[in-house]
Formats: structure tokens, sequence, C-alpha cells
């Protein structure tokens, strides 16, 4: 029993000796300004991109590169080959009226290189970034930027519009919202082209926190029996990234990817709306696909284009590989880049590396290929 009493009066102590010797460390942290200092440093977010080897290196299916420039890519992302005038991006964006609120707010800057953001800053520069990298990959081609009616947006770039769609762009709502702004343009494309026929514009939505690095008019060119487009990946729940999607601008194409995104909408409000503030529309895509019979989803598993009719519409599906490439978050890009990468997409806060990459790629010349610069890239963790 003694054993036992004695036990128990040492776990009872235990929390008091964690709490002292906590208090302890706290207090000398204090009386050593030096030792504050350096805590702080530690801590300390990077502002700037830190600089690491390039993962993949060695290996034939993946991007070798000689510090910024590739040496096995069939087309270098700053060729400046799209001369081709009939592709147009869509894009949907909106400034929330809270963060018009905290304009002013300091506390909530965060500083990329040389620049300081507020929150609508942060937004800005990488919608703006978005139609830079655009500009440079395919300098023909057109913006269009899909709104709310009443967000303050003004955009004065060449090639660059707003087109304000009614609807609802709340936070929980934007996903949702996406797909019918997608709907409604299309729409307006399809009576544009019934009251007169005009040259032929491919259409091709994507997310804002894109970066376009090549020449994408030749999925047009190169498979010309498509009506829409999707990139998809090896994942089971959500095979379907929703960030890009190409449609053919004959009035057909047109028809048959509004009617494909009409089904997906259905879905989602049926379905998932559970997960409408994200993921409910990458969810309502992959039920659509899949719940055509015998679909063979084991075609996810390879990055290899496939098409499949999809309800009386043609489906191109693209692999994210090449046309929605993620960076893993965090340094090396685990086991390098896919070859040949058109598109990269900066989801969540690889924003800041967006940006970085950018400002690099512009302002240096020894900068040859921005793929380079993005493999390798140190950074640990971003925090945008």
């Amino acid at each position: 029993m003694k054993i036992f009493s004695g036990w128990r009066r040492f776990v009872f102590c235990l929390p008091l000796v964690f709490l002292l010797t906590h208090l302890l460390s706290v207090t000398e942290l204090h009386k050593n300004p030096e030792m504050e200092e350096t805590h702080k440093q530690l801590n300390k977010k990077f502002d700037h991109l830190v600089f690491g080897p390039a993962a993949g290196q060695g290996l034939s299916n993946r991007l070798q590169c000689e510090g910024t420039k590739a040496l096995n890519r069939t087309h270098s992302s700053n060729s400046r080959s799209g001369v081709d005038g009939s592709i147009t991006f869509v894009t949907v964006f909106t400034i929330y009226n809270s963060s018009l609120n905290n304009v002013d707010d300091k506390s909530s800057n965060t500083i990329v290189g040389n620049a300081s953001y507020n929150k609508v800053g942060r937004s800005m520069a990488v919608l703006n970034v978005f139609i830079n990298f655009i500009q440079v990959a395919m300098p023909q081609s057109k913006v269009i930027i899909l709104t709310d009616p009443i967000s303050d947006l003004s955009v004065h770039r060449n090639g660059v519009s707003v087109y304000p769609i009614q609807g609802e762009y709340s936070r929980d709502k934007l996903m949702l919202q996406r797909i019918r702004s997608y709907i409604t343009f299309l729409e307006t494309r399809l009576q544009m082209l019934s009251q007169k026929p005009r040259i032929i514009t491919h259409y091709i939505f994507t997310d804002s926190d894109m970066a376009v690095v090549d020449d994408l008019g030749k999925i047009f060119h190169e498979q010309p029996d498509f009506h829409l487009a999707l990139t998809f990946r090896n994942n089971k729940a959500q095979p379907l990234n929703s960030g890009f999607i190409a449609v053919r601008g004959t009035p057909d194409a047109i028809l048959r990817a509004k009617l494909f995104l009409q089904e997906v909408l259905k879905i989602y409000t049926s379905k998932y709306m559970s997960a409408s503030r994200m993921l409910g529309d990458q969810l309502a895509l992959a039920w659509v696909v899949k719940s055509k019979p015998n679909f063979d989803t084991s075609r996810f598993a390879k990055a290899l284009a496939f098409s499949e009719d999809i309800g009386g519409t043609s489906v191109l599906f693209l692999p994210c590989a090449l046309y929605n490439w993620t960076p893993p978050e965090g340094a090396g890009q685990f086991h390098g880049m896919p070859l040949d990468v058109k598109v990269v997409h900066f989801k969540g806060s690889r924003k800041r590396l967006m940006l970085e990459a950018w400002n690099f790629y512009s302002s240096s010349p020894d900068i040859e290929d921005m793929l380079c610069l993005i493999l390798g890239s140190g950074r640990t963790k971003y925090d945008f």
C-alpha cells in the first residue's frame, strides 16, 4: 500500500515540475535579450526564395536542370511560342467587402521580396501574375474575368476584360458559383454564335492561381474531336481537378460542354452541398464521369491522355502531371517535376511561390526556364 501511495504522490507532482521548468525557461529568455532575438530569428518565416538541389536528378522521366536552364525540355517555358489568337482564358475572381474594410490593416500584411501586400493586394497580385504568365506564354490570347457585379474590380490590361455575372459569390458558395458562372458564360457564347457566326474561339477555364508556361493551343490542334477537356490525377476519391477545363469553340462543343456542366451542377447541389466551400465540384465531376457504365477508372493511374464519351459529350482527359501540376508543399518536389509541364497550379499557400517565381523570372536575364526556378525552390513551408 505504501508503494502505491508514493507512486500517486509522484504522478501528482509531475505537472508541477513541468510548469516550474517552463516558467524558469521563459524567465531566463526574457532576462537574456540576445537569446530572445535568436529565438525570434529561428521562428521567423522566410520572405524570399531559398534555393536547394533540384529533385529528380538522373531520372529520365523528370526535368533535368543546370541552375535555371532546362536540359531536357522539348519546349522552353519562355519560348513565347503562342501566336494563336483563338484561345481565351476565363477565370472567376471577386473581392470580398470584408477584405476591403481591412485594406488599411497592417497587421495582416505579407512581405514577398521587396513588396508588402494586404489581403486585397495579395489577391490582386496573384491575378496580375496569372495574366503575366499567359501573356508571356501565349501573347495573342485573351483573358476574361467573371466576377460579382458588386465587386469593385478594375483591371486595366491589354487583352483583359471583366465580365460581371449575377450570383452568390460568398466564400462558402464560390465553387458552386464558379460552375454557374461557367454555364452562364457558355450560354452567352452560344447566343453570340447563333446571332452572328464568327471566327472560332476556344476557351480554357482556369483558377487564377495558375501559371501557363507553354502554348496550350496545341490541345485543340492535336486533339480535334473533343468537346470538353478535364485534368485527372491518380486519386481515388478526387481523380478530377476542376481548376482547368478546356472547351472547344464550336457551337456543338459549347452546347455539349454546357449540358455536361449542368449535370455536374445538378449532382453538386443534390449530393455534395456539405462540401460546397471546397471539393464539392470535384466530387460532382467524378460522380458524373464514373456514372458512365463500364468506365475504366484504372486509366487515372497512368499519366496518359485519353478520350471518353460521357452522356453525349466527348471528354478529353489530360494528365494533371502536365496540364495542372502542383508543387508539393516543401522543398525538392519529392521525385522531381514531370517533363514538359505546361501549367503549374499554385494551390493554397503556394501562391507566395507563384509571386516570388514571377518576380525572379521577370527581373533576371539569367533565368532561362521558369520550371527550373520552381523546381529548385528550397522553401520548406509556404506561409501565404
